[in-house]
């Protein structure tokens, strides 16, 4: 949703920045022990724009706008806001494939892919968007070995009368952003992690997350919570992300600066 995330129009190869919160050393650790899990979100992190949103763009009718001017009010929360959307698409199976195959991802996630693969990382994505349209934009760039959580699109039924309905299968009732996947509770169990992402939805996991590196709005958002924290710019890419924070972490760096 572009008002839900509203990611900086200029270029989605900004710098990535990088925020090295609690726990440094025991980071160092659990990384150098390949015990580490990365998670990141989908939508403006690894593929350039908003997927739902350009889906909806496409073929949802008009009033998925105003549905999305009552989540941004305030008047209902993102997983009800989603539903009543995904509800509105008119499309065909085969006409929603041929549409995600145009969607572009960041180039060098694939190498940053491939770092996570070669350290012994753990890498799952963690999204409140679409399931079904990130694995098939994954499986396009041919990434199949990825987990991803996030909302499951199902077919309609008649009662509902719509093509397509979804369910929320990481909803908690404890979600603050109202989200329909809770990206805290989908992180809990995991002690020391990494989180990758750029937008609103992530602001909640971003702030108890050991390491995150962040872009657009995330990126601010974390800004304004360094004030004792250290910050720092690394490449705008993936590949770079994955060079300069795991090297400056295996040099035994408490912080990275």
């Amino acid at each position: 949703m572009s008002a839900r995330e509203a990611p900086n129009s200029v270029s989605f190869h900004l710098r990535l920045i990088l925020l090295s919160v609690r726990r440094s050393r025991r980071v160092l650790r659990r990384l150098t022990e390949h015990a580490m899990q990365v998670f990141c979100d989908f939508d403006g992190t690894i593929s350039k724009e908003d997927v739902t949103d350009l889906v909806l763009q496409r073929y949802a009718r008009p009033e998925w706008r105003a549905i999305e001017d009552q989540w941004v009010s305030g008047k209902i929360t993102s997983a009800i806001c989603m539903q009543r959307q995904i509800r509105l698409i008119e499309a065909t199976r085969a006409e929603l494939n041929a549409f995600l195959d145009t969607v572009e991802i960041d180039s060098d996630f694939i190498a940053f892919k491939r770092f996570c693969d070669n350290a012994g990382l753990g890498l799952s994505v963690v999204s409140d968007g679409v399931d079904y349209f990130i694995r098939r934009v994954l499986r396009r760039h041919q990434i199949t070995s990825i987990p991803v959580i996030a909302n499951r699109l199902r077919e309609g039924d008649e009662l509902s009368k719509s093509a397509y309905d979804l369910d929320f299968p990481a909803i908690s009732s404890g979600c603050n952003a109202g989200s329909g996947v809770c990206k805290c509770a989908v992180v809990s169990p995991s002690v020391d992690y990494i989180y990758v992402g750029d937008g609103r939805s992530d602001f909640c996991v971003s702030n108890e997350a050991p390491v995150v590196f962040a872009k657009s709005n995330l990126a601010d958002h974390c800004r304004s919570r360094a004030s004792n924290s250290s910050l720092t710019t690394v490449s705008p890419m993936f590949s770079g992300l994955s060079q300069a924070f795991f090297q400056s972490l295996r040099a035994g760096a408490p912080h990275c600066r």
